[in-house]
């Protein structure tokens, strides 16, 4: 058989290895970007929870000691938020203050002497909290999973490499994309490295 042929083969199982793979993860890797994404701006917003906060002033006189409020009278406040049969504990972290703990995270802080409290809701994100929780590797059947992921991406990665031959190949145009794209990452890793060399021990006298 002629190295042409042997080259025709290989590029056929790849365009099929590659179109197969592409289709069956195609729908984790878009929730692996998803999450990726919210995971990397977890500092602009909070993409597990949704915390709202919200100013209620309440028509119910308020003991002014809030060592007389007990759990019945804060279950009866929770109860005008929508949050009743919720309550899990309260406290009074400063005079003339209540805070009421909610179940799920949220809160209630009550000031007993104007009556006004503001209720912070904390609720889970139901579909993005989700995709989040994967890149965490919560079971080791997903981590399993991930891992037969991984490898799949490389094939898919290297079938389309050589899948294309001629100057749109990895040979031509494509071998030019291929080696700017790395690029891309080794630049910020050779100025970590300046840094790390050029640090204060590096500059340090010897005795």
């Amino acid at each position: 058989m002629s190295q042409k042929s042997y080259s025709d083969i290989i590029r056929k199982w790849s365009r099929l290895l590659h179109r197969d793979l592409s289709f069956f993860f195609a729908g984790i890797l878009m929730i692996y970007a998803i999450s990726g994404f919210m995971l990397n701006h977890k500092k602009d917003f909070n993409s597990d929870y949704l915390i709202r906060q919200k100013q209620i002033r309440f028509t119910e006189p308020i003991p002014a000691n809030p060592q007389e409020i007990n759990r019945e009278f804060a279950e009866r406040l929770l109860k005008t938020i929508g949050e009743e049969n919720r309550y899990l504990k309260h406290y009074s972290p400063e005079p003339g203050c209540i805070k009421i703990f909610i179940k799920g995270g949220s809160s209630l802080v009550i000031h007993t002497e104007s009556g006004e409290g503001i209720y912070e809701s904390i609720k889970k994100r139901p579909v993005i909290s989700w995709f989040n929780r994967l890149h965490y590797n919560p079971s080791r059947w997903w981590t399993v999973f991930s891992d037969i992921f991984i490898l799949s991406l490389l094939i898919i990665t290297f079938t389309g490499l050589i899948m294309i031959k001629g100057p749109k190949g990895f040979w031509g145009r494509g071998g030019i994309e291929f080696a700017l794209g790395l690029l891309i990452p080794i630049g910020p890793w050779r100025s970590c490295m300046t840094r790390a060399s050029c640090g204060p021990s590096a500059t340090r006298s010897l005795p």
